[in-house]
């Protein structure tokens, strides 16, 4: 059986304490599920995206019909992907 020794020889309780919480930082993201965690994969309900765009349901339901907007669906739920409703939107020309 292995055994562990903590030395506290010439540490402060202050760098012992800096030293828990780096240790508790790295455990805590390391037992994070490997996902792709970028906001621009995030799905987005249909009530999101229309926040997020400021339009009604129906104007979003056109556009989703009409492939402006690609849609994703689970049973009877609606998701959008955030990156590609940003793409959605078209610069205007001045």
């Amino acid at each position: 059986m292995e055994t562990n020794q903590i030395i506290l020889q010439g540490t402060t309780s202050q760098q012992l304490i800096e030293d828990l919480k780096n240790a508790f930082r790295e455990v805590l993201e390391d037992s994070k599920p490997q996902t792709n965690s970028s906001i621009d994969k995030q799905l987005m309900t249909r009530e999101e995206v229309c926040d997020l765009l400021q339009i009604n349901k129906s104007t979003l339901w056109k556009r989703t019909k009409t492939g402006k907007i690609p849609s994703y669906g689970q049973g009877r739920r609606i998701y959008y992907k955030r990156s590609e409703v940003m793409e959605s939107l078209t610069p205007l020309k001045k």
